[in-house]
């Protein structure tokens, strides 16, 4: 990922919070059969030196083929991302010398991928992502609430895959190479389109309280 300094972001911690606040990565690999990228939910632990993905691929996915190979992987985890109008700028007025961008987030990992087709791996996998995104709901669903029989039948359809992460970068790309002025023009324009979240980051990341 190209990385100029005032967007990089090389705390582990942070760089873990974003995965688990947005544990959709987009997992790709390249092989034999080519580029392949798929989307998939991936639950984050700690463990080793930059922590390690448990994910699940149907069993009829042709990547699965790439992974169980071993070769290293990439997975990309997405959050907010927002348009800048160069209007926002207070540049704008004095040059004009001023251009659209992109404001966005990303984290990047690299790893060799394992494959776990053990029952208990999986079903302990399956448990861990089904409560981190229902542990918050009134009455939260558990794989237990479905039959038994049709959950076996379920898991006999996909395969587990660990990765342990070799390598990790955080990009928060939020206007910090603007001038001050420009930075809190993003803000506030942002804030006026009701993209609070971008704002907030453009704020924070740019010194601006």
């Amino acid at each position: 990922m190209y990385l100029p300094s005032a967007f990089r972001e090389d705390a582990l911690d942070v760089q873990h919070d974003f995965i688990r606040a947005h544990p959709l990565g987009v997992l790709m690999t390249a092989g034999p059969g080519g580029l392949m990228a798929n989307h998939i939910p991936c639950l984050l632990y700690p463990e080793g030196e930059h922590g390690v993905l448990r994910l699940h691929v149907a069993r009829a996915n042709p990547q699965l083929a790439e992974l169980a190979s071993g070769a290293e992987c990439l997975v990309a985890f997405h959050g907010p991302q927002a348009y800048v109008t160069p209007s926002w700028y207070a540049t704008k007025a004095e040059t004009h010398k001023v251009v659209p961008t992109w404001n966005f987030v990303a984290v990047h990992v690299w790893g060799k991928p394992v494959i776990q087709d053990d029952p208990a791996w999986l079903r302990a996998q399956l448990e861990a992502l089904t409560e981190s995104q229902e542990k918050a709901r009134v009455l939260p669903w558990r794989v237990a609430d479905a039959p038994v029989d049709f959950i076996a039948a379920q898991m006999r359809a996909i395969v587990g895959v660990e990765i342990p992460i070799a390598r990790i970068e955080g990009k928060w790309k939020a206007s910090q190479n603007r001038t001050p002025a420009d930075r809190q023009g993003v803000a506030q324009g942002l804030a006026e389109e009701g993209d609070a979240v971008m704002a907030g980051l453009v704020a924070r990341r740019g010194g601006l309280g």
